[in-house]
């Protein structure tokens, strides 16, 4: 059997962005790599990510905007691929890029732009890439390990798991790493999903279905976690940047507080309308800084439709604005993994060694990206991470 197998110094398990990261650096090395895909094609989740422009990292990415049972973990790999350090490589394939908001870098053109540059990269270290590739098993060998793939069978020094987490399962996701980090007696943290809608039980959803579309800027908080950007009330429940950044921290049965036009003291702003105009409607003077959908629900919901400004006293408008800067809402669930950008939880950071993202008690078994209990913010940390670990691992394996 050993005569049939094929050689390689690296196999890695994923071709997404981790993974080919990895298999580049390991390539530089000079080792022979070979990558394995289940899917047809390789980066899906890079070609689908920013609106196809692809947010390829963020250039205040550290270790505070990641979530992880280990916090601290995240800080070697981080250290030694930096957001600079992507730039600089799509920098010198000419790939054009622009900064939006909060430090997010996107393509100018496309997603595909990123995939092409890292395909390219590869095949100037020369990394063998099969997709469409079938993984029937994984297993220890006495030089390494042995994979047993749909077209046969392969021997290698070091196995990279890269294959992800359960997030988009459409797109290929699948649970793989975690029956390969139990395989070989990995611990797991719960995984759960990350960046992600939020769901309301039916009464809650008949009671705003009136604001269904509506989009506004607020400060999304679960316990110290706060985030601020645009909030969107959907026909299920609640989506938009600050809440799939509040999602990640949100636990069922929780409460989300929402304040609507943070920064903004709305209470000062109707008493200057009262002293202007004390017979125009509380709801209409709301409206000049709220969508005036979501105007008219607060006005309705504390019993004031149609209430002039002029009958209200101070405290009155100022219990008023109470539930506008502070609007607690109780998510019945998130949409889960389907919609789901990130897997929270995944392959415990206590049993890899955060320099080489090699399993500790396994050695030549490496696992990075999404697939480690390692989570990023929305906004190109994620890929940040993944580019990272990648790197980390591909420098090691």
């Amino acid at each position: 059997m050993d005569g049939l197998a094929e050689k390689f110094d690296v196999v890695i398990i994923g071709a997404g962005a981790a993974g080919m990261m990895a298999a580049i650096e390991a390539g530089r090395r000079g080792r022979r790599v070979l990558v394995l895909d289940h899917a047809r094609a390789p980066g899906e989740k890079i070609r689908i990510s920013g609106g196809g422009r692809c947010n390829f990292t963020n250039i205040h990415a550290g270790p505070k905007n990641f979530l992880s049972a280990n916090p601290h973990f995240c800080k070697s790999a981080l250290a030694r691929y930096t957001p600079q350090d992507f730039v600089s490589l799509v920098d010198r394939h000419n790939i054009a890029w622009h900064e939006k908001t909060l430090g997010q870098l996107f393509c100018d053109d496309s997603a595909k732009d990123i995939i092409r540059m890292l395909l390219t990269e590869m095949r100037e270290v020369g990394a063998v890439l099969r997709l469409g590739a079938q993984i029937l098993s994984v297993e220890k060998s006495a030089t390494g390990f042995r994979v047993a793939s749909g077209e046969g069978v392969i021997d290698c020094a070091s196995l990279v798991i890269a294959t992800g987490g359960k997030s988009i399962p459409k797109m290929g996701a699948t649970g793989f790493a975690y029956k390969v980090a139990e395989q070989f007696g990995l611990p797991l943290v719960e995984t759960r999903p990350g960046l992600v809608p939020l769901t309301l039980d039916p009464g809650q959803l008949e009671s705003l279905s009136a604001l269904a579309g509506v989009a506004v800027d607020a400060g999304a908080s679960v316990g110290k976690a706060r985030f601020e950007e645009a909030v969107l009330i959907t026909h299920r429940g609640l989506s938009g940047p600050a809440i799939l950044q509040i999602s990640s921290y949100w636990r069922e049965g929780g409460d989300i507080r929402l304040e609507l036009l943070p920064g903004v003291d709305i209470a000062a702003l109707l008493k200057a309308a009262r002293r202007e105009n004390g017979r125009q409607a509380l709801q209409t003077a709301l409206a000049d800084h709220l969508p005036k959908r979501l105007a008219q629900f607060f006005a309705d919901a504390a019993g004031l439709h149609n209430r002039s400004l002029a009958d209200l006293s101070d405290k009155a408008i100022d219990a008023f604005c109470l539930g506008i800067k502070a609007w607690t809402i109780t998510p019945a669930g998130s949409e889960g993994y389907r919609t789901a950008e990130v897997t929270l939880g995944g392959i415990d950071t206590k049993a890899l060694d955060s320099r080489t993202m090699q399993a500790r008690d396994v050695p030549g078994l490496y696992l990075i990206g999404e697939c480690v209990d390692v989570t990023g913010w929305l906004g190109g940390y994620n890929f940040q991470w993944a580019w990272a670990s990648g790197f980390s691992a591909g420098q090691a394996a």
